[in-house]
C-alpha cells in the first residue's frame, strides 16, 4: 500500500483520542467481524469439559473454564502471521496496542474481510505514532497469502516513524483575579518559567497532557482551589514537525482558611480537633496544609478515619473546612502473636486507654514474649497542647539474654513530646538501670537528659517507594556508681529510598552513628552504650553479637557505633501488573568498638524478599556473614523509621 501523505499544514490536534475498533462507525464487514470474534469466545466457553464442571463452587468452575478457555485460545493456529519492520520502540509500540492481534484467533478470514482489517491496522498505527510525537510517518502495509490453510496470510508492517516533532511556541494564560493582582506577580512568573513543555522539547501526548496537569496543580494545590482549564490547543504542522500550543486558565477567586465545621466528635472534644489540625482561620489555603492536617489526626491515635476538605460552599476570605471523624473506641485489646527469626515464637498483648478517669491522659501498656527478650512497659501521653507539644511518662522493664550473659534493664522517663508529621520531637529526663548476669556480674545506674528530633519525607507509607528520613538524639547524664562519670551521648539515623533508571528498582541507604563521650564506661548501664547486629542493624549476626570483646571472649557494650545498609529493591511484575513481592540484593556492615580508630567492620550479604502484607511489608531476608562464615535468615513485619 502507498504510504498517506501529510496532513495538512497547521491540522488542530488537542488531544489524540484513539477510540477502539469496536467504537467505530460500523459497516457490515465490521459488524461481521465483530460477531464472529465473539461467538469464537462463546463457542469455546460453551465447549470446556472439566471434572470440575459438576462442582458446586461457582468460583472454581469459573476459574477452571477461564483457564480452559486461555489455553484452547492459544493452542489454536492463528488466521494469519503480523510481521512488524520497525525502531524496537515503535515495534513494542505495536506490540502492546494494535488491535489487528485480536483477530488472529478467527478461522477462515477471506480476502474482503482481511483487507478491511489491514486497513484499520494502518489507520490505528498512524493514529499511535502520532501519540508519540511522529506525525509524518512512512507507513506499508502488505497483504500476502500464503497458500497454507493455517495460517492463510502474512500481514506485514513497516514502519518509518520519521523525525518526532518539537514544541515551535508556546502561549501560556492566566485568567481571573490571579492576573489582576498586582501581589500575584512573581507567581504568575513562577507558573511561566516552570511550565513543563518549553520551546525545543520534544512533543507526545503523554507530555502534552502532564504538561497541562502540572500547571493546573499549580494553582489549585496553592490559593486557588476552584481553579480550571479553559482552553487548550496544540497545533500540529507535520511539513515543519513542530506543534503550537495554546493553555488557557482560569485561576478563579484566592481562598483563605475559615471556620473548621467538624463531625464525629462524640467521645473526645472538638477542641481537641481543632488543635490537632492546626487550620488557623485567614491563613492562605493550601492543599499540603490540609494534608498534613489530616495525617495528624490519624496519627494521633484518637480517630480510625479522617477526611479533611474544603466544604462545597462558601466565601473565598473565610472557606469552612469540613473535617469529618469516625473515632477509635475508648478501650482497646491487642493481641498478637507472631515469629521471628532472632528470638523465635513471639506472644504480645497491649491495652490502651484513651482517657483514663480523673486524668484524661491515654495509657498504653504492653508486654512481649520471646525465647530471648521479654518487655513490660507503660506508657502516659497528655492531650495536646495548642502548640502540639504533650507531657508524657514511661515505665519499660526488659529482660535479655545474649550468649553469655543475661541483661535486665529498667528505664523511668519523664518529659515532653511533639508528634506531627513529618517532624517529631521531644525532651525528657531518664534513669537507667542495668544488671547483668552470667559470664559478667555486674549493676550499673545513670540519669540523663535527652533531646531529639526525627523528620521523616517517605511516599506511599506503610510500603514507601522513595523518600528519606532522618533522625538525632543528644543527651547528657551522669553515672550514679562509687565515681560518677559526666558523659555525654549522641546517635544519628539516616534512611535513603530512591528510584533508579534501571527496572523500575531502588535503592535504599541505611547509615547509623552513634558515640559515647566519657573517659570511662565501666559504671555505665549497657543500655547507654551500643551494640550491633540483628535484622535493623546488620543482618547475618545475632543481635547483640557485634560489641566490643573481652579478654575471656564474651561481646560487651562499646562507645562508638557505626552501621551501613545498602539495599537494591526490585518489584516482581507480572502481565497484568504489580505481583505485590519485591526481590531485594543487600550488603551490610557495622562496628563498635571503644575508640574511633578501632572501628573494625563486620559484613554481611544476602538476598530477600518483601511481601505487601495486609499489616504492613513482610521482610524475608538470607544473609551471609562474612566474618563469621555463617548464613542467618531474618524474618519481620512492618516498616519503622
Amino acid at each position: 500500500m502507498k504510504p498517506r501523505p501529510p496532513a495538512p499544514l497547521r491540522r488542530r490536534r488537542d488531544h489524540l483520542h484513539l477510540r477502539p475498533l469496536a467504537h467505530r462507525p460500523a459497516d457490515g464487514t465490521r459488524r461481521r467481524l465483530a460477531r464472529r470474534l465473539v461467538l469464537s469466545l462463546l463457542h469455546s466457553l460453551i465447549a470446556v469439559q472439566s471434572p470440575l464442571a459438576q462442582a458446586e463452587d461457582g468460583a472454581l468452575m469459573h476459574q477452571s473454564a477461564a483457564a480452559h478457555v486461555t489455553s484452547q485460545a492459544a493452542s489454536l493456529p492463528p488466521a494469519f502471521t503480523l510481521q512488524i519492520e520497525a525502531p524496537a520502540e515503535v515495534r513494542g509500540l505495536f506490540e502492546r496496542h494494535l488491535e489487528l492481534q485480536r483477530y488472529q484467533t478467527l478461522e477462515d478470514l477471506d480476502e474482503p474481510e482481511m483487507r478491511r482489517l489491514v486497513q484499520d491496522a494502518q489507520t490505528q498505527a498512524r493514529e499511535l505514532l502520532a501519540t508519540r510525537g511522529h506525525f509524518a510517518p512512512v507507513l506499508s502495509v502488505q497483504l500476502l497469502p500464503t497458500g497454507e490453510r493455517a495460517p492463510a496470510w502474512t500481514v506485514n508492517l513497516r514502519a518509518e516513524p520519521g523525525p518526532r516533532a518539537v514544541v515551535r511556541r508556546t502561549d501560556l494564560q492566566l485568567e481571573g483575579p490571579i492576573a489582576d493582582d498586582t501581589q500575584a506577580a512573581q507567581r504568575r512568573q513562577r507558573w511561566q518559567q516552570q511550565w513543563l513543555l518549553p520551546p525545543g522539547e520534544p512533543f507526545s501526548q503523554e507530555a502534552w497532557d502532564r504538561a497541562k496537569a502540572e500547571a493546573l496543580r499549580q494553582l489549585v494545590t496553592e490559593d486557588y482551589p476552584h481553579a480550571r482549564l479553559r482552553e487548550s490547543q496544540a497545533l500540529v504542522d507535520p511539513h515543519r514537525h513542530s506543534v503550537d500550543l495554546l493553555l488557557r486558565l482560569d485561576s478563579g477567586p484566592a481562598v483563605r482558611i475559615g471556620p473548621l465545621d467538624i463531625s464525629g466528635a462524640e467521645r473526645y472534644a472538638p477542641e481537641q480537633v481543632q488543635r490537632l489540625a492546626q487550620l488557623r482561620a485567614g491563613s492562605p489555603y493550601r492543599q499540603a496544609d490540609l494534608l498534613e492536617a489530616q495525617q495528624r489526626l490519624v496519627a494521633s491515635g484518637y480517630y480510625d478515619a479522617v477526611l479533611v476538605s474544603l466544604a462545597p460552599e462558601g466565601l473565598p476570605q473565610a472557606h469552612p473546612v469540613r473535617i469529618e471523624l469516625r473515632e477509635a473506641l475508648m478501650q482497646k485489646w491487642v493481641l498478637g502473636l507472631g515469629l521471628r527469626s532472632e528470638t523465635g515464637p513471639r506472644l504480645s498483648v497491649e491495652y490502651v486507654h484513651h482517657r483514663v478517669p480523673r486524668l484524661d491522659w491515654r495509657a498504653s501498656l504492653k508486654a512481649a514474649l520471646e525465647r530471648d527478650h521479654q518487655i513490660a512497659s507503660l506508657e502516659l501521653l497528655a492531650p495536646p497542647e495548642e502548640d502540639l507539644w504533650r507531657r508524657t511518662g514511661a515505665l519499660q522493664l526488659e529482660r535479655t539474654t545474649y550468649e553469655a550473659y543475661t541483661l535486665m534493664t529498667q528505664r523511668l522517663r519523664a518529659g515532653r513530646v511533639q508528634l506531627s508529621e513529618p517532624l517529631d520531637r521531644a525532651w525528657y529526663a531518664q534513669l537507667d538501670t542495668a544488671q547483668r548476669q552470667g559470664a559478667i556480674e555486674d549493676s550499673d545506674q545513670s540519669l540523663s537528659l535527652h533531646t531529639s528530633i526525627t523528620r521523616r519525607r517517605f511516599a506511599n507509607l506503610p510500603f514507601p517507594d522513595r523518600g528519606w528520613g532522618l533522625g538525632l538524639e543528644l543527651g547528657a547524664g551522669v553515672s550514679l556508681g562509687t565515681q560518677p562519670q559526666v558523659y555525654g551521648r549522641w546517635l544519628s539515623r539516616l534512611l535513603l529510598i530512591e528510584p533508579v533508571a534501571w527496572g523500575r528498582s531502588r535503592l535504599a541507604l541505611r547509615a547509623e552513628l552513634g558515640g559515647v563521650l566519657t573517659r570511662r564506661t565501666d559504671e555505665l548501664p549497657s543500655s547507654q552504650l551500643f551494640l550491633a547486629g540483628g535484622d535493623q542493624s546488620v543482618r547475618g549476626y545475632a543481635p547483640g553479637t557485634i560489641g566490643v570483646p573481652t579478654e575471656t571472649g564474651v561481646v560487651v557494650a562499646g562507645r562508638y557505633l557505626a552501621t551501613g545498609s545498602v539495599e537494591w529493591q526490585l518489584p516482581i511484575r507480572r502481565s497484568n501488573g504489580p505481583s505485590g513481592w519485591e526481590a531485594v540484593l543487600f550488603a551490610d556492615a557495622g562496628a563498635v568498638a571503644n575508640r574511633p580508630d578501632a572501628l573494625r567492620a563486620q559484613t554481611a550479604v544476602g538476598a530477600g524478599a518483601r511481601w505487601r502484607s495486609p499489616v504492613g511489608p513482610l521482610q524475608i531476608d538470607l544473609a551471609r556473614a562474612i566474618e563469621a562464615q555463617r548464613w542467618r535468615l531474618h524474618l519481620s513485619v512492618g516498616f519503622r523509621f
